[in-house]
Formats: C-alpha cells, sequence, structure tokens
C-alpha cells in the first residue's frame, strides 16, 4: 500500500464541498489513514510551501492557505499518489477532466481546492509536516 498526503485547502471548505470531496475520496477507494480540521497559521503555510519560497506566486499561496481551515488527510492505497492526482484534476480548473474535484469545485488556478503530494519523497515530508506516526490508522 501507498500512502499519500493531500489537503481539502480554505476555499473548498469556506464554500461547503469538504463533505462532498471526502465522499469523492472514499469512492475512489482510498482508506483516510488521518485526517483533521486545522487553520494554518501564515508561518505554518510558509514553512509547508518552502519548496515554492523562491517563486512569484509564494505569498499569496501562503496567505491563502492559512486564510481559513483546511483538511489535511493522509490517505492510503495502492498507487495512491497516481490515483490522487489523478482525482484532483489539473491545477487549472479549466483543464481538468470532467469528474474530477478541481473541475468540479475549483474557483481558479490559485483557488483550487485540494492539493496532493506529487512523488512518494514529497509524501514522505508532506505527512509527518501534520500527523505523528502515533496520529495515523
Amino acid at each position: 500500500m501507498e500512502r499519500t498526503f493531500a489537503i481539502i485547502k480554505p476555499d473548498a471548505v469556506a464554500n461547503g464541498h469538504t463533505g462532498k470531496i471526502i465522499d469523492m475520496i472514499l469512492g475512489a477507494g482510498f482508506k483516510i489513514v488521518g485526517m483533521k480540521l486545522k487553520h494554518l497559521s501564515l508561518k505554518e503555510a510558509q514553512g509547508f510551501y518552502a519548496v515554492h519560497s523562491a517563486r512569484p506566486f509564494f505569498g499569496e499561496l501562503t496567505e491563502f492557505m492559512s486564510e481559513g481551515p483546511v483538511v489535511v488527510l493522509a490517505l492510503e492505497k495502492e498507487g495512491a499518489i497516481k490515483a490522487w492526482r489523478d482525482l484532483m484534476g489539473a491545477t487549472n480548473p479549466a483543464n481538468a477532466a470532467e469528474g474530477t474535484i478541481r473541475k468540479m469545485f475549483a474557483e481558479s488556478v490559485g483557488r483550487n481546492s485540494v492539493h496532493g503530494s506529487d512523488a512518494p519523497e514529497t509524501a514522505a515530508v508532506e505527512i509527518p509536516y501534520f500527523f505523528a506516526a502515533t496520529e495515523l490508522v
């Protein structure tokens, strides 16, 4: 089994899409092995997205991610990373496939409803950023 990390971002939480997104996750065969509702501080968002700190969108991204509650999840499934990225859809919702989370719920490239790890190495850093090993089932 592979694990991946996911965030239901502030836009989706504020717009009441959390339950629908979780239903989609479960419907796609994922097991939720960790889940928290959390309001990130700006410092937490900056630490999480530190890999993007030199990019021009860093400030906007971290302000957005700390503007309201998020749901952080650790997901498990065979091929979880690819499966979650496929379920999320393209970063730009205009380019996302029908039936994907971003096609259904994203507002824009910047306010795109969900985040997901892009590789096993990324998941190995992102999951423990939010979850202690003892919090995962």
